[in-house]
């Protein structure tokens, strides 16, 4: 289980570089979200025929289905999340969206009938503690936020809905058969949108072109990728709790890069994160080490 783990931890650690490459990029943020899945799609997709040839007497072009809702689902949460973000406050966004681990119990118990246990709601508690903490000292709630609240809400129980969706499709061999024609129905479902309603750019220079070629491979092709193995291997609620730690991540990589400096509130509510994560994965005192399944 420590691999899984570790490959979990790095995962989300991935993820939470976007917000980094979304920042320097000046590229309309629905068309940058199709860019970064259409670049995700262009660089798995080897990995995707060879998994094809290795299965070939079990594999069906009607498999593919499998891949075609959760793809949508990835796609309008991008987009809401993108027009959400923008018509709220950062700290409303930033604390709607890490209640994923308050939703996604439900929907695991919904889609993959997995029901979450004593321990697991003892490390959530601690976890989103750490969640208001951080967030909720700087959150207003009035009538010019509500549009943006509301989209920001949906937005992150589409994110929980598609992890979710995950637990239940990705039932293939290899995870390629299932993540490369998700990325790339979302990737276009977002271009469309995209051209519908933003301008691009009339052209893009060799660093945003890399932004976009970071934003595709890091965050997604090995974030995304790994959350979607992770909710195949571990237990859906770790990996919810798991990826509250973005803001850990995502708060030292801006201090570090973009010279922004976390609120006091930072420190505390990382270390409630990680306890809640601990908490979480440890056995009782004098039980055995719960065996996670292996679908």
């Amino acid at each position: 289980m420590i691999p899984q783990l570790l490959l979990l931890i790095a995962g989300v650690f991935c993820c939470s570089t976007s917000v980094i490459f979304i920042k320097l990029s000046a590229v309309p943020p629905i068309l940058l979200a199709s860019y970064r899945l259409l670049v995700a799609s262009a660089f798995l997709t080897p990995l995707f025929f060879r998994s094809i040839g290795r299965m070939r007497d079990t594999f069906s072009l009607r498999d593919l289905r499998h891949s075609i809702l959760p793809g949508v689902v990835l796609a309008v949460h991008f987009i809401v999340w993108n027009v959400g973000a923008r018509l709220t406050l950062a700290a409303n966004s930033t604390l709607i969206v890490n209640m994923v681990p308050v939703v996604m119990p439900c929907l695991l118990f919904f889609i993959a009938k997995e029901r979450v246990t004593r321990r697991e709601i003892v490390g959530t508690s601690c976890a989103m503690l750490g969640v208001l903490l951080l967030g909720g000292t700087d959150v207003r709630v009035s009538r010019s936020t509500f549009m943006g609240d509301t989209a920001c809400f949906i937005s992150m129980i589409l994110f929980a809905l598609y992890l979710s969706m995950a637990k239940k499709n990705n039932r293939f061999e290899t995870i390629w058969l299932y993540i490369v024609p998700l990325y790339y129905i979302a990737g276009f479902f977002c271009l469309i949108a995209g051209l519908l309603f933003e301008t691009p750019p009339l052209h893009y220079d060799l660093l945003e072109a890399a932004y976009i070629a970071g934003l595709g491979i890091v965050p997604t092709v090995a974030g995304h990728s790994i959350l979607n193995y992770s909710m195949r291997r571990l237990r859906g609620q770790l990996v919810s709790i798991a990826i509250l730690s973005q803001f850990v991540f995502a708060g030292v990589m801006g201090f570090l890069l973009l010279g922004e400096i976390p609120n006091h509130f930072f420190y505390s509510a990382s270390v409630l994160l990680v306890g809640g994560g601990i908490i979480t994965v440890l056995p009782p005192a004098g039980k055995k080490r719960e065996k996670f399944p292996n679908p």
